[in-house]
């Protein structure tokens, strides 16, 4: 997902003035089970769906769809005390939390935008509070004219230890995104394997990586491999298809694959679809859902009877 120039699809408006809101909601680091042997759990990135409806009938579809997680971009820049009770009394009804949101649209490669990006995070931590989330989604921005890749790696490494700290005291996480040169050649983190250095660079178990499957494919791939490197810095994975980031099954990354390495390193917490649907959103959710669950459930059968074997001697 993205932002202005240096975002893409996923395009925003700047975030509503800090408001006081409810009390910071505890930071879930696990997510909730999507079902039995399936230890992570599902969401959907809400831009890519129901755009033409109001906000609470798309949450009832999410619902319908069999999913209890949205992420959220800008969906709640205009909205008021009263919009925001709304949202948290449907969730509710619903069974369905705000697992991630976008909010502060700074650019972290920029040292000269640090105090910028610190104001921007303060400012967005009520409105995280309204929405009960506790994950912010935020992006590295374009490269900085007259800047070297090591001064953008250094700046970004510096500016997430200053908003870890913040975040820390908040009770929130920061979650930083690859994003492949394709969609925006001038962005600056197009790799996940210079994601997961910064991360592990920054040292603050409330910084973390979003790894996103489809941006990191087309820029890379090796998918799995940087999954069984770097399991305990990613906060968030991130699902579509290559090419056209349609739903998994419709091109060339194995998600099967990819759903049970999840199982077998613990992943514990969300995978969001984020794929422009083809047909019916509602069925297409439903079937990228299943196919999370049962190649999830495959894995752990699998581990069961191999884990069950006896071996003989020759």
């Amino acid at each position: 997902m993205h932002r202005r120039e240096f975002m893409g699809v996923c395009t925003g408006a700047a975030l509503t003035a800090a408001v006081k809101g409810p009390s910071a909601p505890a930071l879930s680091v696990r997510a909730a089970p999507e079902a039995d042997a399936v230890p992570f759990s599902l969401t959907v990135m809400l831009w890519t769906v129901f755009r033409d409806l109001p906000f609470a009938q798309r949450l009832e579809k999410i619902a319908e769809a069999g999913y209890h997680a949205v992420e959220l971009v800008d969906e709640f820049k205009n909205w008021k005390k009263e919009d925001f009770a709304e949202a948290r009394r449907k969730k509710r009804e619903l069974g369905i939390e705000i697992d991630g949101t976008c909010g502060v649209w700074i650019p972290l490669a920029d040292a000269g935008k640090r105090d910028d990006f610190l104001k921007s995070l303060r400012e967005v931590i009520p409105t995280m509070r309204e929405l009960e989330c506790t994950r912010l989604i935020m992006q590295t921005g374009n490269k900085i004219p007259g800047l070297s890749p090591a001064e953008m790696h250094a700046n970004c490494i510096e500016t997430l230890k200053r908003g870890g700290e913040i975040a820390a005291e908040n009770n929130i996480e920061l979650l930083i995104e690859n994003i492949d040169p394709e969609e925006n050649p001038k962005y600056f983190l197009t790799q996940s394997a210079e994601g997961f250095d910064i991360v592990r660079s920054v040292g603050n178990p409330h910084v973390k990586f979003l790894y996103d499957l489809f941006h990191e494919q087309i820029s890379a791939g090796n998918l799995i491999a940087k999954l069984e490197k770097n399991i305990d810095l990613v906060g968030l994975v991130h699902v579509a298809d290559v090419p056209g980031r349609h739903h998994p099954g419709t091109g060339e990354i194995n998600y099967p694959n990819i759903f049970r390495k999840l199982v077998e390193l613990r992943y514990s917490r969300y995978v969001a679809m984020e794929f422009l649907p083809l047909g019916d959103p509602v069925k297409e959710l439903r079937d990228a859902r299943e196919l999370a669950i049962s190649s999830a459930r495959s894995s752990r059968a699998a581990r069961s009877f191999d884990s069950g074997r006896k071996y003989e001697s020759a």
